[in-house]
């Protein structure tokens, strides 16, 4: 089984990383080493602290102790609002969305965002102009060309997904860092999603860092894998190393290898 090398040299990486509520260790002392252009997925069990570790890596949450590293510098205290400026974004689990604008408004929002400051969606008429026609590029590679005018609240739940890594991807990112982007989609949408999402990371050279339930597009789509359990990271390889391993299916209960 593999080990995670120098964070410091990692696209994205971390040493030591913990964060306590209390008594509770949620995420407990976690070394990542992801490099550049990798796909790395982070799994475990309900409760394992995958999005808290999220959370932590992009200082919604300070960490009780250890260092985050992005492209080699130490950013562990570099305020929240200022890692999607340097390049490290995450979408959420639940659809973080501007319901009553289009699915163009919500992403030429953003990108217009990140050019020229939270108070100017509407300021600079020739920032406008360069975020939407970013934000249609951005459309086209997600798939949802054919719903620009459409407001968001009306998409299906799939097509919202897909509108908020469109609004993640606005933000120019070089990390991203995706929380369960195939939750709630039935088994099509599911193989869609996944094959979007490696088509943009092979197009735009991103590296990802992937939470996600369903095994299969796991195992299928990653690079390597982390294992966390009750905080821990218990293994990390390439994807039929942690299919086989006895950690992680201890972590499982087995469940792994009936899976698949």
């Amino acid at each position: 089984m593999q080990t995670d090398t120098d964070p410091k040299e990692a696209a994205l990486g971390t040493d030591g990383l913990t964060r306590r509520f209390g008594g509770h260790v949620a995420v407990d002392r976690v070394d990542l080493a992801v490099s550049k252009g990798e796909l790395r997925s982070i799994i475990g069990p309900n409760g394992a602290g995958k999005t808290t570790l999220f959370n932590v890596l992009t200082n919604a949450l300070t960490p009780s102790e250890g260092r985050v590293y992005y492209d080699g510098t130490d950013i562990t205290d570099v305020p929240q609002y200022e890692r999607p400026h340097m390049g490290l974004v995450r979408s959420f689990q639940s659809n973080q969305l501007f319901e009553s604008k289009t699915t163009l408004e919500n992403v030429r929002i953003v990108a217009q965002t990140i050019e020229q400051g939270s108070f100017a969606f509407d300021f600079f008429r020739d920032g406008r102009r360069v975020a939407e026609e970013r934000a249609y590029r951005i459309l086209d590679q997600v798939g949802l060309t054919s719903l620009a005018e459409e407001t968001a609240t009306n998409l299906s739940h799939g097509d919202q997904r897909r509108l908020s890594i469109a609004m993640a991807l606005a933000t120019d990112p070089s990390v991203l860092l995706l929380d369960e982007p195939t939750s709630g989609m039935g088994p099509t949408e599911t193989e869609e999603t996944a094959e979007m999402i490696q088509s943009i990371q092979s197009e735009l050279g991103l590296t990802l860092l992937l939470i996600e339930h369903d095994m299969s597009i796991v195992l299928s789509m990653s690079d390597r894998i982390s294992v966390l359990d009750r905080g821990k990271i218990i293994a990390t390889g390439e994807p039929d190393a942690i299919r086989d391993d006895d950690a992680v299916q201890k972590a499982y209960l087995g469940g792994m290898r009936e899976e698949l």
